[in-house]
């Protein structure tokens, strides 16, 4: 009976213990909670609120309903925006994604020179977009573009203004970022490191081999990482914008229109309440995503 006794109050104690630490953990957390509340939370809120009122940024908002996304849904400008959104993401979950997961793939078996093709698959990744997007103007650029130059050896009347026709300008645009997945292959790769050795091994001694080690066991242990990479990208191309602002600016016509580019316009023509809303759709479509991804790749499942 004592020996119930004592171990009572020595859990009685120990939960009175975990109590008190449990202030200190929430004492911790409040300045980061603050941060949180005043850069992130606290402005989303007001991004909803002001989306539903006429707003020129200058005066106060006025209650308009639901006029701006009627407006919104109405816009060609828009249609266009989520048509070219829906193919960005598209090329960016199986050749952006897919590119990077090849290469660290092939970064993994370490073949002669692995580390020089590291050090220069990653250099791209510490240039701005906007400097990609400047570099790649000249590079498209129809009288004095080194593609259009190579080209002009084989087919000596070639002319394409690629920023500025149609259909050249979807894919000028989408080549700006489409083969620059250093992040995805450093991600990737970081899981691929942390495959047991003895389970590779195990798997070797039963006979798999080349596709078959990969397609059975490395990538779905990296399945965690492929999808955290796709989340990454696709959400990239819901707020990409200097590769459009820089080559294109939406054009020609709508054919590279995005609603980052439709965001920043509604901004400039001082109609805050009609970008606000863009946001708004903006933010939903991506936790949209988050929510759709996550559940494709099983995220949330242990690997165990």
């Amino acid at each position: 009976m004592k020996e119930k006794l004592a171990s009572l109050r020595g859990s009685r104690a120990a939960s009175s213990l975990e109590r008190s630490n449990y202030k200190w953990i929430y004492l911790f957390l409040l300045p980061t909670l603050i941060v949180f509340v005043m850069f992130y939370a606290a402005p989303i809120v007001q991004v909803f609120l002001t989306s539903f009122t006429k707003w020129d940024g200058f005066t106060d908002p006025v209650f308009n309903g639901l006029t701006n996304y009627v407006n919104l849904v109405n816009s060609r400008s828009f249609m266009l925006a989520l048509q070219n959104l829906l193919y960005w993401s598209l090329l960016a979950t199986f050749v952006h994604v897919g590119f990077g997961v090849v290469v660290a793939l092939v970064l993994f078996q370490k073949p002669h020179g692995w580390k020089l093709a590291r050090a220069v698959f990653m250099i791209p990744n510490v240039i701005s977009a906007a400097a990609w997007a400047m570099i790649y103007r000249f590079f498209f650029n129809n009288d004095f573009g080194v593609l259009n130059t190579v080209i002009r050896f084989i087919i000596p009347d070639f002319t394409v203004q690629w920023f500025y026709s149609s259909p050249w300008a979807f894919w000028a645009v989408a080549l700006t970022w489409m083969f620059y997945a250093v992040i995805v292959t450093l991600v990737v790769l970081g899981d691929l490191m942390n495959v047991s050795g003895e389970l590779l091994e195990a798997a070797r001694i039963d006979g798999a081999s080349g596709w078959r080690l990969i397609k059975d066991i490395q990538l779905p242990l990296c399945r965690n990482s492929i999808g955290t990479s796709v989340i990454v990208s696709v959400t990239a191309r819901i707020a990409m914008y200097e590769q459009i602002a820089l080559t294109t600016a939406g054009g020609p016509g709508n054919d590279t229109m995005s609603l980052s580019i439709m965001l920043v316009n509604g901004i400039m023509d001082y109609r805050y309440g009609y970008a606000n809303a863009i946001g708004v759709v903006m933010f939903v479509i991506g936790l949209v995503v988050l929510f759709l991804i996550n559940k494709a790749f099983r995220m949330d499942e242990s690997d165990v």
